[in-house]
């Protein structure tokens, strides 16, 4: 009994020392302050940096033994407004774990590889998180646990794959292949949002058009149009009529529909029910409902692939995949996979059962399944639909852009008609 109190005592001081040893760390980072400099080297040519010290007479000091010739140095300036930098974007994710898996699969130590690239980002953001991460990591801390204390920025799929990296060993080829995976989702993220913005921009710009043509223009032909003296034809009677209307009740149609968007946003958001309907319907929007179905598959096959690739169990994997197929359905999908997998179904079993993935794709997990090459399956699975994605945003974009024409000709067009069928009535009379 007194040997495991002894052991628990000295465990206990053992954990109390690594925390007091982590905390003197970060405090002697906080010490430092970033300074930039401006100097002559030996040749007499201008050169300038930025480096963190504790105060210039050390940056001057360290300088001189390089052989440079500080002429200023002083306390690099801080943003106005909050820490400074632009918001950490995926694709700064994805390009820093590129560049620490190139850099430890060439023997840099990962303390000093966080080092090279927190100096090379020019987002502040970015390059404080990456200073906290390496922190935390020569305070005793697993790479996977310091990244969880970022969950925005390295959600449960990262912090799980680097977590099975760490394990087996193979870290580098790990956060390649997480970088790898990124890009992909990230390029077909890209695509969705282009199919989608592109007509909404348009339409948008067609409405206000519109709708400044209604509370500016019309009301200054309506002024000539009373000197006819004669009636006016009903289309631009009823734009007279539209304009009168804009008018005086423009402001608040535009508080309402302000009002109902953000009311929709806030309970959608909110509401598990409106997820689903709204998920539902957007699957049967034709073409659209297809390329949204062909994108959740993709992102499944490819998050599945590369998480039972880096080692981790199916059930566990399936669980990192719900959130991340980009679809409220597909996503209950997954959960109801998992549960029937974790029951003892095989994988291409409990996928069939949801009634949401074609057959093409059961089957080809079922070839997977029984031949040991599951994530091989499910890259050709991710890969066939990507490439399918990218064929039918570029044919929505094409089927679209003479919709578009019409819709615009109609509106713009038809009130430039209706302005000026009056004069062309006064003219057949004269």
């Amino acid at each position: 009994m007194a040997t495991v109190t002894a052991l628990r005592a000295k465990q206990a001081k053992a954990e109390a020392a690594a925390r007091a040893q982590t905390a003197q760390a970060r405090a002697k980072i906080s010490e430092l302050q970033t300074f930039v400099w401006v100097g002559l080297d030996k040749r007499g040519v201008k050169i300038k940096g930025e480096v963190s010290s504790k105060n210039a007479s050390l940056v001057k000091a360290d300088l001189r033994k390089q052989g440079i010739n500080p002429q200023t140095v002083k306390p690099k300036p801080k943003p106005l407004f909050g820490k400074g930098g632009s918001t950490i974007k995926p694709r700064d994710i994805a390009i820093f774990a590129r560049q620490l898996a190139t850099m430890m699969a060439a023997g840099v130590p990962m303390v000093q590889g966080f080092e090279i690239v927190a100096g090379g980002q020019k987002n502040q953001r970015m390059k404080d998180m990456l200073t906290t991460i390496k922190t935390d990591i020569e305070g005793g801390a697993a790479l996977n646990e310091a990244l969880a204390k970022h969950p925005v920025q390295f959600d449960e799929l990262f912090v799980n794959l680097v977590k099975a990296g760490e394990a087996s060993g193979v870290l580098d080829t790990i956060l390649d292949t997480v970088a790898t995976y990124k890009e992909n989702i990230e390029a077909i993220k890209g695509k969705i949002k282009k199919a989608m913005f592109y007509p909404a921009a348009v339409m948008a710009v067609a409405v206000l058009v519109s709708a400044l043509m209604l509370i500016f223009v019309i009301p200054q032909f309506e002024e000539v149009f009373k000197g006819f003296g004669a009636d006016l034809p009903a289309f631009t009677q009823m734009l007279v009529a539209a304009s009168r209307f804009m008018v005086a009740n423009g402001f608040m149609i535009l508080v309402g529909l302000v009002v109902a968007i953000v009311g929709f946003i806030f309970i959608y958001k909110r509401s598990t029910k409106l997820q689903h309907l709204m998920g539902r319907f957007s699957l049967k929007i034709p073409v659209v409902g297809e390329i949204l179905r062909q994108s959740a598959i993709a992102r499944y096959a490819r998050t599945l692939g590369v998480t039972f690739k880096a080692g981790v169990p199916l059930v566990e994997a399936l669980d990192s995949v719900s959130g991340a197929t980009g679809s409220v359905i597909y996503n209950e999908a997954v959960k109801r996979i998992r549960e029937d997998v974790a029951v003892g179904h095989q994988l291409q079993l409990a996928m069939k059962q949801t009634d949401l993935f074609p057959n093409m794709v059961t089957q080809m997990v079922a070839i997977g399944e029984e031949a040991g090459a599951l994530d091989a399956m499910l890259f050709k699975v991710a890969e066939f639909y990507e490439q399918e994605v990218n064929n039918a945003v570029d044919a929505l974009s094409s089927l679209l852009e003479p919709f578009i024409m019409v819709v615009i000709g109609v509106l713009v067009g038809g009130m430039v008609v209706g302005m000026y069928l009056p004069i062309f009535k006064l003219a057949s009379v004269v």
